[in-house]
């Protein structure tokens, strides 16, 4: 059974369960799907790839995985191969990281359901936009990330650009330039973005939260937050990695929940204000409530291109810088190199130096024979590349299917649950036993 602290939460006495049954008409339908696909994944239950050694009888099955938008096992892999395939696929330039973010007391409009994939949106695109006029004779490019989530995983909509501090202008030529005007941005920013939500929104919403346009306008006299690091050569490929964690993965690590009781969770947090890390306790359902509220609309793009990387113009954009990389003197783009992300294979082998496809009994290579998906409510053959391997799957099968399985599975669930839990207990013991131990303050973040 493949466990970790998030699924153990949802999973123990129908947590997820009980919530979706009190909250069921709020609940976004995308939400659902995302959050069960999050927890069968890992279940060779829900499908499974065979693969057998071509020197002895040792044969394996290898579950196949949800790569959803909540899963935190399958996001990881994710965040790397875009990170570094946009890195490989971006003008070898200066850029610059900016983020841009909005008054606190309008955050509630951006999650009003029936608003919110066009408020979202709109805010992405006003973002590229008021950024790229401040390019007034070039043609900049930049790579746009959404944020919802802060650090105690509260709804705050806010915005990171990377954008090269440069373009290229009517006749064709590469200008750099190194300024950003922030008293101009900020300004601009925080119109744009009252301006959209009034455009927007129905003319009775609106009126609903007039008060908080205005409270946000008085409140920001020099405009809304605007912050980009003081040196301009950004390390993109370092921030698009920090990009690509949150945009590719919940909103939470998995090392920051500390504990879970049965009824609270305990996780840890950056005050950025204080700067410092500190505790938040909640209790179950504000902890499931908190997180599936990140997770985006169907269909809805967390990261968009804008100006010289749009995808609509790249492929000219790259002719045109090719046309003068000889005046230039140095590669602007490497318009031919095309970059594939890490297969799963290499990514086990990164990360734990191991190769997942090596037998465990004699070292030899284990071979692909085929794969078993669930299909209308059942597991299936959906391909072997010889009979031996579609018998062998079919008794596979069986016994996956078989009541005696998932009597053992549903036990096995408990036990992995069972592991995470906290004892305060437990706790209090080793506390007594032990006054002066540091780690025991160190695994609750203390």
């Amino acid at each position: 059974i493949h466990m970790n602290q998030l699924k153990a939460i949802f999973l123990d006495t129908d947590n997820w369960e009980k919530f979706k049954k009190k909250h069921e008409k709020k609940i976004r339908p995308v939400v659902i799907k995302e959050v069960e696909k999050f927890l069968h994944c890992g279940d060779l239950s829900n499908g499974f790839r065979v693969f057998k050694c071509e020197a002895c009888p040792n044969a394996k099955k290898f579950p196949i995985r949800c790569k959803g938008k909540f899963c935190p096992t399958c996001a990881v892999g994710e965040a790397q191969n875009w990170a570094e395939v946009t890195a490989n696929d971006m003008y070898h330039t200066i850029h610059r990281h900016v983020v841009l973010t909005i008054d606190e007391g309008l955050r509630p409009i951006f999650a009003i359901h029936r608003y919110r994939e066009t408020l979202l949106k709109g805010l992405m695109d006003e973002a590229a936009r008021v950024v790229m006029d401040c390019f007034r004779k070039q043609k900049a490019g930049v790579i746009v990330a959404l944020h919802t989530f802060g650090s105690k995983l509260e709804f705050n909509p806010h915005i990171h650009l990377l954008v090269t501090m440069g373009g290229v202008t009517k006749d064709g030529k590469w200008e750099e330039y190194n300024y950003l005007p922030f008293v101009k941005l900020r300004k601009a920013w925080q119109t744009v973005v009252l301006k959209l939500i009034r455009r927007t929104l129905s003319q009775r919403t609106k009126a609903k939260v007039q008060p908080l346009l205005q409270a946000a306008y008085n409140n920001n006299p020099d405009g809304f937050y605007v912050h980009a690091p003081k040196q301009s050569r950004t390390d993109v490929k370092a921030t698009l990695g920090y990009i690509g964690r949150y945009m590719k993965r919940g909103p939470i690590a998995l090392h920051r929940i500390k504990m879970y009781d049965g009824e609270r969770v305990v996780f840890t947090y950056s005050d950025k204000r204080e700067n410092d890390w500190k505790v938040e306790e909640v209790s179950v359902e504000t902890f499931i409530g908190r997180l599936i509220r990140h997770i985006p609309d169907e269909q809805f793009k967390m990261i968009r291109h804008y100006g010289i990387y749009s995808r609509r113009i790249k492929t000219l954009m790259a002719k045109v810088v090719e046309a003068f990389q000889k005046e230039m003197k140095r590669l602007l783009i490497n318009a031919k190199k095309i970059v594939k992300g890490k297969s799963w294979r290499e990514r086990i082998k990164e990360t734990f130096d191991r190769d997942p496809l090596e037998c465990s009994e004699c070292g030899n290579y284990l071979e692909f024979k085929g794969t078993a998906v669930r299909k209308n409510g059942r597991l299936e053959v959906a391909f072997a590349n010889e009979k031996d391997a579609k018998k062998y799957m079919g008794r596979e099968i069986e016994k996956i299917e078989s009541e005696t399985y998932k009597i053992k599975k549903e036990e096995a669930t408990r036990k992995a649950i069972k592991k995470y839990w906290f004892s305060w207990e437990e706790l209090a013991n080793a506390i007594e036993n032990n006054p002066d131990n540091a780690d025991l303050r160190g695994a609750l973040g203390l």
